[in-house]
């Protein structure tokens, strides 16, 4: 059982490190974002929604219950989803070439699958209340 709790807390650390690395290489696609109306636009938004997992899983991994830790993961799956849209976006807009932005789009989507997949076996987890 130990090594079991052991082992959850591992692949949970590798997940916030994965997205704290996802957190950095946002960044540096924001800087090659060009200097005009749309860029300074997608770098905004990107800049929050592509840092804000990281801190957002370890706020979840801290939760006070269940309803919490879903609820603040529900969060990470959103800004991942956010972030994957305006990659998309400086991709179909030619801001920055494809090639570029491959890795960090990929990341993005596997990243999307883990906490999608963790969603779901919370919740098929978490005990049901009935609602009157």
């Amino acid at each position: 059982m130990q090594n079991e709790a052991r082992g959850l807390e591992r692949k949970g650390a590798d997940i916030e490190e994965r997205l704290l690395e996802f957190a950095v290489r946002v960044g540096k696609a924001i800087d090659t974002l060009p200097d005009t109306r749309l860029g300074r636009h997608i770098a905004g938004q990107l800049v929050r929604s592509g840092t804000s997992p990281a801190p957002n899983y370890a706020e979840a991994c801290a939760a006070e219950s269940k309803k919490d830790f879903i609820h603040k993961l529900a969060i990470v799956l959103k800004e991942l989803r956010e972030s994957s849209v305006w990659i998309r976006l400086i991709v179909k807009s030619e801001l920055v070439p494809e090639k570029r932005l491959e890795l960090l789009r990929d990341e993005c989507d596997q990243l999307c699958k883990i906490i999608a997949k963790s969603l779901v076996t919370a919740k098929s987890t978490q005990p049901r209340t009935e609602s009157k």
